[in-house]
């Protein structure tokens, strides 16, 4: 018999369901395969989770409809993966199955997988000699130690090479490797990198973009076990590589990282998660640090690899900092016309010199957001500390007043707990700047731009031009950028986001990274308060101590990942029955309701709780989710609500 998880997406029904195996097809079926089975009446596609001898069901059992092709994709590791993500994050095993397996191709699966002739020798240990624990990490790689670190790399690393260092000493200790960036434009760099240093055929690569047949062909290559080392973005979090030795996120910071399919899971908590159930080593990686990486430091679940500041400072570009310039935080548009004069003195040095200038400039369409009109801290409410905004439902008289996004109580006085300021303002929101209004700044310099309107450049050449480009558009300068411009600081520190703070020095250091060392005159001018935590840990290119100080205000706040958080999303009766049936761990927090922003697609009036445990209760909660979304479906009710764990958008 063959225990089937069937593609139905009914949280009542997540289970491996019992189906006897035809003679005829018991040299085709195995562990893994797909199939085709009769469910409630109609054929349904499903994958076989085990093969077994003997059922607790009484009856006779339906014979499997259809086995579309033998090819196991489905390997013991990934399965008991699957069913681990499913239970965090209050999901069903044919959720995580949906993104863990991509469409079948019959022509792909016909033809073979090619091999690498011979494993590599371990890595030069050169690359990694900047780090105090690097070499020693390699070493941990090839002897297949299950070694875990965040890495901290150094202002204008070549992390394509770095990374593939880490999956050659995996491979050179004959165990597989899995890489995760947050974009095309890494995995590109990081595939170039792999082709240079791994040995042919021993890697592979899975992005979105390929054809689906190429896609298949590449999961195939690695669940197969031709390839041994899979890079890709975050779909490639669930890839089926053979003996696992290493498991790599670069950048965990970027949204990217997050699925926006249910249930939601983040590939660096995949990964952590795959690097514990498969006991192998782990390497959390970026030029910044999150607080979630900071909590595994802290935790002692891994150790930091950081270079010594003598080989920081050699490194790292001169930075500086504006100070404060109220009335340009208060016209945002005027800042592209109205350079500041240290920022047009760093850059014509720069062009003068016949070297590249960055500009980065914020994304539009930020959400307005409240901060203290004296010192510009955001507005926190006072009850749950949440981030005040003008609610969008108007108050007697027709007037709209501050209220928390999170618990929806109206803040009708204020106190600055900072500077005791009693008025809010509205902070600054991101609008594009143009490439015309920066070539009329500096006559004569060719203006590039890169970005999600204008497309975005992989490089550019190292001659004098400027180059203009939104967060995570920046392009690699042959040679680096003579000076960077951070520009619109307050669109970025304003906004009503927890990870404000963190999420900024993300992108000033992926920026500043690509900036010549001091020593050659590379120059970053950053156009905020000097005395901001942000600015500081920018200027002292000190990323660790930004996230341990953001950490420590979580855990004092309750936050995440201090605490675990749970969004419940839908209309105002769905919620009231759903949460009349949600049995709350002790110790459990429920904020709202607030309005919800509509999606696209979605009608009618739609509200948001939050809740709020324990980091300790955090399955407790999953599984009271689960059960209630259990409930629901069985019952059948119309109206979904959709549940998220740690949502990256708490807003």
């Amino acid at each position: 018999m063959a225990r089937v998880v069937v593609d139905v997406p009914l949280a009542h029904l997540d289970r491996p369901f019992d189906y006897a195996v035809p003679e005829k097809l018991e040299d085709t079926v195995q562990a893994g395969c797909r199939v085709r089975v009769r469910f409630h009446g109609r054929l349904v596609d499903g994958v076989v989770w085990e093969l077994g001898n003997s059922t607790d069901f009484a009856g006779a059992l339906q014979p499997l409809s259809h086995v579309p092709s033998g090819e196991p994709v489905l390997t013991p590791q990934v399965a008991r993966l699957v069913r681990t993500v499913a239970d965090r994050y209050a999901g069903t095993a044919s959720d995580v199955l949906r993104l863990a397996l991509p469409p079948r191709r019959a022509a792909a699966e016909k033809r073979e997988s090619p091999t690498p002739d011979a494993l590599p020798e371990p890595p030069d240990p050169a690359g990694f000699a900047r780090y105090t624990a690097g070499p020693a990490l390699l070493d941990a790689l090839a002897e297949g130690r299950p070694a875990r670190a965040v890495w901290t790399a150094l202002p204008g690393e070549d992390w394509p090479a770095r990374l593939v260092e880490l999956c050659r000493a995996a491979l050179s200790g004959r165990r597989g490797a899995l890489v995760v960036v947050p974009d095309g434009k890494d995995l590109d760099r990081l595939a170039a990198a792999a082709a240079g240093l791994l040995p042919a055929h021993s890697f592979t690569v899975l992005r979105a973009d390929d054809s689906p047949e190429k896609r298949y062909r590449s999961f195939l290559a690695a669940s197969r076990g031709a390839a041994q080392v899979v890079l890709g973005t975050r779909a490639a979090m669930f890839a089926p590589v053979r003996d696992l030795g290493l498991v790599v996120v670069w950048d965990d910071g970027d949204d990217l990282h997050s699925e926006e399919r249910a249930p939601y899971p983040h590939a660096r908590d995949v990964l952590v998660q795959r690097a514990w159930l498969d006991d192998c080593a782990a390497v959390v990686a970026g030029t910044s640090r999150t607080a979630e990486g900071a909590l595994l430091v802290e935790s002692g679940w891994a150790h930091e690899l950081v270079a010594d500041r003598t080989v920081l400072r050699a490194a790292a570009p001169r930075v500086q900092a504006l100070g404060e310039d109220f009335e340009l935080a208060r016209d945002a548009a005027a800042r592209s016309a109205r350079l500041p004069s240290l920022a047009h003195e760093a850059a014509r040095k720069a062009l003068a010199a016949d070297t590249p200038v960055l500009v980065q400039v914020p994304r539009r369409g930020y959400v307005p957001s409240l901060a203290c009109a004296r010192c510009r801290a955001p507005a926190r409410c006072a009850h749950c500390a949440g981030p005040l905004g003008i609610s969008p439902r108007p108050g007697p008289g027709g007037t709209r007043i501050p209220a928390c996004r999170w618990c929806a109580r109206p803040a009708a006085t204020f106190d600055c707990p900072h500077c005791h300021g009693t008025k809010l303002r509205a902070s600054v929101i991101g609008e594009s700047r143009t490439a015309e209004e920066l070539a009329r700044a500096f006559p004569g310099a060719a203006v590039r731009t890169s970005g999600s309107t204008s497309g975005v450049l992989a490089s550019v050449p190292g001659g004098a031009a400027l180059v203009v480009a939104t967060p995570g558009a920046e392009p690699v300068a042959e040679g680096g950028y003579g000076a960077a411009l951070l520009l619109d600081s307050w669109a970025l520190l304003g906004r009503a986001d927890l990870r404000a703070g963190e999420e900024t020095l993300r992108r000033w250091m992926n920026a500043a990274a690509l900036v010549r060392p001091a020593s050659a005159g590379g120059h970053v001018v950053v156009a905020a308060d000097a005395g901001h935590p942000v600015v500081q840990a920018l200027v002292r290119w000190d990323p660790a101590w930004l996230a341990a100080r953001e950490l420590a205000d979580r855990r004092e706040l309750g936050f995440p990942p201090a605490t675990r958080m749970a969004s419940a999303s839908g209309s105002p009766a769905a919620l009231a029955e759903f949460l009349e049936a949600l049995r709350l761990p002790d110790g459990a927090d429920l904020l709202g309701p607030v309005p919800e922003r509509p999606r696209p697609g979605q009608e009618g009036e739609r509200e948001r709780y939050l809740v709020r445990v324990p980091r300790a209760a955090g399955a407790a909660l999953a599984h009271a989710l689960a059960e209630v979304q259990g409930v629901r479906s069985a019952k059948k009710v119309p109206e979904h609500v959709r549940v998220q764990l740690d949502p990256l958008d708490l807003v």
